[in-house]
């Protein structure tokens, strides 16, 4: 069996740091970069990221609509990408908010996990507003395969916070009840560390505080640089569980492309910054 992703994030969070970073080829950037929005334009952008990201960064995340809206090459360009990142011992993180119920989630879920996955990736984000329940066949193949299933509970967009921060009939904000029932499976599942169920929490908007060593899983914290949250704030918000968390960021890096050199110092630059904020010898 593969080892948890917990385990392995330790790892390489040890030698690179826990920063994340974003590849997400927006047709803007690729005119930017002078490579063109096409699918040839696509190709020479993984290429040259993968070769940036390589001793740079120990965890990528590609949000799979930039390959997916190429059509079939993109979803070859982004298979490449995912296996071309794991084979020189990144961590993916393949941002797809993927969530459904029963059988489809099945088929989701076998895309995604597992070695004969066609999109094999060591971890991936799903949103649960069909039911945290209906997320079994996602859970049963995240633990099977050593993946994290890294759930949406409080998102960067503003637009979010009306359906997040709703109460239920026991008094609990959407997001605290799933972060409850994140902490209550991964108690199941790993009675003595962290278990394969994540959490997406962004820290732009901290209050109310939520409870997160309870929750006993890993957490992507999205949006810092560009949509505005800062490496002070991932320390504020993660405070307690600073060991746990997955800053990403994703524009603030790749505008300093499409120069090798460039690139590799900004994220160089970034990911020390995150080691040392988040105190890693």
């Amino acid at each position: 069996m593969t080892e948890p992703f917990a385990a392995r994030f330790a790892a390489v969070r040890d030698r690179y740091g826990p920063l994340v970073w974003g590849l997400d080829p927006s047709a803007a950037l690729l005119e930017t970069w002078g490579f063109g929005d096409t699918a040839d334009g696509l190709d020479r952008f993984a290429d040259l990221v993968i070769d940036v990201a390589i001793g740079t960064v120990g965890l990528v995340k590609p949000q799979s609509a930039f390959y997916e809206r190429h059509g079939w090459r993109g979803i070859q360009t982004l298979q490449r990408l995912l296996r071309s990142a794991r084979a020189a011992g990144m961590l993916t993180i393949l941002d797809v908010k993927r969530g459904d119920i029963g059988t489809t989630n099945e088929a989701y879920a076998d895309a995604f996990f597992g070695a004969d996955a066609p999109l094999e990736a060591d971890a991936v984000t799903v949103h649960p507003y069909l039911g945290f329940d209906a997320m079994h066949a996602f859970v049963r193949h995240a633990r099977e395969a050593g993946s994290c299933l890294l759930v949406v509970a409080r998102s960067s967009n503003p637009e979010g916070r009306s359906i997040q921060s709703a109460r239920g009939e026991d008094g609990r904000t959407v997001e605290e009840a799933l972060l409850r029932s994140i902490g209550e499976l991964n108690a199941a599942l790993v009675p003595d560390g962290i278990g394969p169920i994540g959490a997406v929490i962004a820290p732009h908007n901290i209050e109310p505080t939520l409870d997160l060593l309870a929750a006993r899983s890993l957490f992507l914290a999205p949006g810092v640089g560009t949509q505005g949250a800062s490496c002070a704030d991932v320390v504020r918000t993660f405070a307690a569980c600073l060991d746990r968390v997955m800053p990403s960021a994703s524009r603030s890096l790749l505008s300093s492309g499409p120069d090798k050199n460039a690139l590799r110092d900004t994220a160089t630059k970034w990911a020390s910054e995150f080691k040392q904020a988040l105190s890693i010898a």
